[in-house]
């Protein structure tokens, strides 16, 4: 039977002058209403954060018909995209400074700021500016759910947490492409506006649960926060990223590959990047530290994660283009049709992080990862036009448990090697990894997929379908195949759907190869042993006392509960 020990913070209080009991048998954290008022308030915020990019994807086409700038749909996208990436480090470093509340609150604020700007936009200039405002906030939200559900729990206990919170995100990826192409139909405004009330609970929950102690920083006025962040750190990062990243995402898209216009920003932003690298050596408040990545647990870790963003946003841009013109399917359609994939990633994100809490060992878990997401992939190069349902949402479901196995297991192997003031760096650099490694998941096999449509380009008998299909237009064209295919002439959109299988097909190839190689990368990971004790300035305070991450809060006395054997 469980009992509750209350021991008194102040070791130098009279009470606390005595000798140190000895440890407990196991330690576990008394889970009280602040906790999952918070954890409940996390969730939420990964949902919304999570649906915004899903939603909009098939939404476009009603936008830009509405407001224009069809010509710059791109952006409309992107702006986001930058916009979330570049601030992450930086408020890794604002949530040590100032504690976790005031940036989490001032990132969900933004987010629903800049969703209402874009609901109410009467021009593509207005629409983007919002897009770029909820980026900002998203950037900030997408670091601080990790670092927040990091204070809560101890290192052993983070993959489970982890995994329920991401698992809403992965609800959200589901139920995306579908709500946004329904809402385009509705009303699309409220593609955006739907945000809003949802951040709101959240933003409530936040300010009635949230109570968190500012950590050291706590003793600090104004001033000396403000110089706890690496302001030339992120003046070279910033506009280095934001050039490197419009290369990326402009790339065989606006411009083609050889453009000045693309070449000029990706070479800046390279060399930026590398600038910032060398001036965190110099820096005393590093906003990404090189003891990062000294170990090679957390280095591999961080490889890791970037490969495994990279094969599972390209299953998610270039899975729903085989529904559309491989099997024929509307928009709609193949959101339904993505769902397999989407259940067999939370459930197996839940499953592992259960997993890593009961046994501590994340290196297995990493490999069958990796294993699971190599058959998924190879699975994937058999599809074509004559795939039956059963068949595709199997090998859907083998993929989906690759990626949610690995989803809430990395950032607990990161930091097993890193001492816990590191939480917010760590999971900063381990949040702008992942998203670098989406857009680098639409870049690499975007550039495969068109290289290979193209040079299959012969293959189809119409010239006039060829001019509509050729330089990178293949990809966008998908979601015409259902309405035009019974249009042409008879047995030349089979001769396009072999072009689009093959042009997959290498795609899933590369998928399998990338899987491979990350699965013997695991071997570079030790198996260290998972802190099973919260030792955080951040975590909850039990007292209730507010901390607005200005102010000093209180040390109060610790709870932990103590299992009698």
């Amino acid at each position: 039977m469980a009992e509750l020990l209350e021991f008194p913070a102040n070791p130098n209080s009279e009470e606390g002058k005595s000798p140190s009991p000895p440890p407990p048998p196991t330690l576990k954290q008394a889970h009280k209403i602040r906790f999952w008022g918070t954890f409940v308030a996390l969730c939420i915020l990964a949902f919304i954060s999570a649906l915004d990019v899903a939603i909009i994807t098939t939404a476009f086409p009603k936008i830009t018909s509405e407001i224009g700038g069809a010509t710059h749909y791109v952006w409309i996208a992107n702006s986001f995209v930058v916009a979330s990436s570049v601030l992450q480090p930086m408020f890794g470093q604002l949530a040590n400074a100032f504690g976790r509340r005031i940036p989490l609150i001032t990132s969900t604020v933004l987010f629903i700021l800049g969703s209402g700007i874009a609901g109410g936009a009467t021009n593509v200039a207005m629409l983007i500016s919002g897009r770029t405002i909820q980026g900002a906030g998203a950037g900030g939200v997408y670091v601080l759910l990790d670092i927040v559900c990091c204070d809560l729990v101890p290192l052993r206990e983070r993959g489970k947490y982890l995994g329920l919170m991401f698992s809403w995100s992965g609800v959200a990826a589901a139920l995306g492409p579908v709500a946004g192409g329904a809402l385009a139909e509705a009303n699309w405004r409220w593609i955006f506006y739907l945000n809003i009330p949802i951040c709101g609970v959240a933003l409530a929950a936040i300010l009635l649960f949230m109570r968190v102690k500012a950590g050291g920083a706590a003793q600090l006025d104004v001033k000396s926060r403000i110089q706890q962040v690496d302001h030339l750190g992120n003046l070279i990062f910033i506009p280095s990223m934001v050039s490197l990243l419009i290369g990326l995402v402009m790339g065989g898209v606006q411009y083609p590959w050889s453009s000045w216009r693309i070449i000029l920003p990706i070479v800046l932003g390279s060399i930026g990047w590398i600038a910032f690298h060398i001036q965190q050596l110099f820096t005393s408040v590093p906003s990404v530290p090189a003891r990062l990545f000294s170990n090679r647990t957390s280095a591999t870790a961080y490889i890791l994660t970037f490969l495994s963003s990279v094969i599972v946003q390209a299953i998610s841009y270039f899975l729903p283009v085989y529904f559309q013109a491989v099997k024929g399917t509307t928009i709609l359609r193949s959101g339904v049709y993505f769902l397999p994939f989407a259940i067999g990633t939370l459930v197996s994100a839940v499953v592992s992080g259960v997993l890593l809490s009961k046994f501590g060992a994340y290196r297995p878990l990493h490999a069958a990862a990796f294993f699971l997401s190599a058959i998924g992939f190879g699975l994937f190069t058999v599809l074509d036009q004559h795939t039956s349902d059963v068949a595709w949402a199997f090998f859907e479901l083998i993929a989906g448990a690759g990626a949610g196995t690995v989803m809430s297991v990395l950032l607990p192997a990161i930091m097993a090697a890193l001492p816990e003031s590191d939480v917010a760096s760590s999971s900063a650099t381990y949040s702008f990894v992942r998203t670098f490694g989406y857009i680098w998941g639409v870049t690499i096999p975007g550039i495969i997929f068109n290289a290979v449509f193209n040079q299959n380009l012969s293959r189809i008998s119409s010239q006039n379908l060829q001019n509509q299909l050729k330089d990178g237009a293949a990809y966008s064209f998908a979601s015409q195949a259902h309405d035009i295919r019974d249009k042409l002439p008879e047995g030349v959109w089979d001769q396009a759907v072999g072009v689009y299988t093959a042009a997959l097909r290498t795609i899933w190839w590369v998928g399998l190869g990338i899987s491979i190689a990350s699965f013997f990368a695991v071997a570079a990971e030790r198996g260290l042993e998972l802190r099973k004790e919260l030792e955080t300035e951040y975590g909850i305070d039990d007292q209730g006392k507010k901390d607005d991450g200005m102010q000093a809060s209180g040390e109060d006395p610790t709870i932990i509960e103590s299992e009698k054997p």
